[in-house]
């Protein structure tokens, strides 16, 4: 069986997304804030994609976003 949910405004607004960034993408301030590292992970707005905030772990990621009730889901 196939359902479709309505959760309205409210739960999209609470949606994002975590994708991997290659450090040598990143402005050059920030390159040099990752501390040697060449991955980073985005926590994103999926409204706007707006990135809220970059971390040095996946998981962390996921536990930021969910700490700051976001609800993260993942991108390729």
């Amino acid at each position: 069986m196939h359902s479709t949910y309505d959760f309205g405004p409210e739960v999209e607004d609470r949606l994002v997304y975590v994708r991997e960034v290659a450090v040598a993408d990143l402005p050059e301030d920030l390159q040099e804030q990752a501390e040697g590292a060449d991955v980073l992970y985005a926590v994103c707005a999926a409204s706007d994609g707006e990135r809220l905030a970059l971390v040095k772990e996946r998981k962390l990621a996921f536990i930021l976003a969910r700490q700051n009730d976001y609800a993260p889901v993942t991108v390729h």
